[in-house]
């Protein structure tokens, strides 16, 4: 799980501060503020560690990778080439991990990992690494570090550490290369000196972290009267949701509850609970049109008096939640999901409910273990707000479990504001009129039927 995050100069933010990240972390804000800058930034830095060019510092982007910020000149704030873009971000490993130096025979403990790296625009503006740093922590006390920092202008990098004696090899110091993406260690790092192996061990952790994130985004897949599935299994949902139904299916016997001793149910009984809880359907079917046959159908039943019928043939919002339900539960252990306005297309019931699925999903278990996934939601949602609240004020939610924020922007900047819940529910520093005036909308309706009665000669 993310913990920290931390952007500069980029796009709209040119310092976010530190922004603590929890299992369920809500993003709230004006259009165009700045706040999908932050998730962005995660998938930016996703998209280049998975990418096949390992000598580019960032992948920003075309029209197959999961962002497009477009040129270092789009994604640099305010445009000034000039400036660094720099990223921060503080991760739990979910297990500890052991450096061992093989010279002193000494070793390097921790559960959690920092890495911030720094990166400039070359010549041609295209962007390149300064430097970058790992820390290894445990209990939140740094146990060791590895830093890679450009020489001058150059393209020479040292390779240093504060808590750990690097040793070389005898022979010429010769520098090292360039960094492969904007966060591996060339292979000159572990071949000039003797204690250094170690490092392919933290790059892997990044690499690990990167994989387990994933998008889905606002605008998502149109229903089908017929999905095919032949048998391959999905790592999630996709970013527009199309792969929903192959994921139902391919979850096979794999059982879910979000309580101890709550009895478990496969994927498609948990999605069609919840359907129902959401007061969306009566019933949810995936059903193959026949024996070993790769078509499949997704009927619903709306009523207990209505027929079963396809999915589309009904309302717009079960196909745009649908995705939603799946990929809270599907998803690998760990993972964390960054969702963009889930509640676009629900009604504003069904858009509370929601809340009440991702208080759900960061409790889920699977098979008795607890799958520990983190959520980050980008919303617009006022009654989405307000069931967090609620389940905060009833302790359905814990405080530490939740990040909600506030969005806005102070003349050219991006700002980032914590919203301070008290243990009621109760948010102290919400900006007067986000979400509308509705005492102003009423006191002016008021006085307009007033003096409308009035022209007609009537009493109010």
């Amino acid at each position: 799980m993310i913990t920290r995050l931390r952007l500069k100069n980029f796009k709209a933010w040119q310092d976010s501060g530190d922004i603590r990240l929890a299992p369920l972390t809500v993003l709230f804000g004006t259009n165009s503020a700045g706040k999908t800058s932050i998730p962005q930034l995660l998938l930016l830095l996703k998209q280049t560690a998975e990418s096949s060019d390992r000598q580019r510092a960032l992948q920003l982007g075309d029209g197959r990778t999961l962002i497009d910020a477009g040129t270092y000149d789009d994604a640099v704030h305010n445009h000034d080439v000039n400036l660094p873009l720099e990223a921060e971000m503080d991760w739990t490993l979910g297990e500890t991990l052991t450096i061992s130096d093989p010279l002193k025979k000494t070793r390097h403990d921790g559960d959690a990992l920092s890495f911030c790296v720094t990166i400039h625009a070359d010549k041609r503006h295209q962007p390149v690494v300064q430097e970058f740093t790992y820390t290894l922590s445990h209990k939140g006390s740094a146990t060791l570090d590895l830093r890679m920092q450009r020489k001058d202008n150059s393209k020479k990098f040292d390779l240093t550490s504060t808590q750990y004696d690097l040793v070389r090899h005898t022979g010429r110091a010769w520098p090292l290369p360039e960094p492969v993406r904007f966060y591996g260690f060339p292979d000159e790092a572990t071949a000039y000196y003797q204690n250094t192996a170690f490092a392919a061990d933290l790059v892997l952790q990044l690499e690990r972290m990167l994989r387990s994130l994933f998008y889905v985004g606002p605008l998502r897949e149109y229903p089908k009267r017929l999905y095919l599935w032949s048998g391959e299994i999905p790592d999630h949902v996709g970013i527009k949701g199309d792969r929903a139904i192959e994921a139902v299916l391919a979850a096979g016997d794999r059982a879910f509850n979000w309580k101890h001793k709550q009895k478990t149910k496969p994927l498609a009984e948990l999605v069609a609970e919840r359907l129902r809880s959401m007061g969306l359907i009566r019933e949810f079917q995936v059903k193959a049109l026949g024996e070993h046959r790769k078509e499949y159908e997704v009927l619903v039943r709306t009523s207990s008096k209505l027929p079963l019928v396809k999915l589309t043939d009904v309302g717009f919002g079960v196909s745009q939640v649908l995705p939603v339900i799946v990929e809270c539960f599907y998803v690998p252990r760990r993972s964390i999901v960054i969702f963009e306005q889930p509640e676009i297309h629900l009604h504003p019931r069904v858009q509370a409910e929601l809340a009440d699925l991702f208080v759900d999903a960061i409790r889920a278990r699977e098979n008795a273990v607890p799958r520990e996934s983190q959520f980050i939601i980008e919303s617009h949602s006022e009654h989405f707000l307000r069931r967090l609240q609620r389940r905060i004020a009833d302790e359905g939610l814990s405080k530490n479990d939740a990040a909600l924020y506030f969005v806005h922007t102070e003349g050219e900047r991006a700002r980032i504001e914590e919203l301070k819940v008290d243990d009621y529910g109760n948010i102290q520093n919400w900006p007067a009129g986000f979400f509308g005036d509705e005492m102003g909308d009423l006191v002016a309706r008021t006085e307009a039927q007033a003096r409308r009665m009035a022209k007609q000669g009537k009493q109010p």
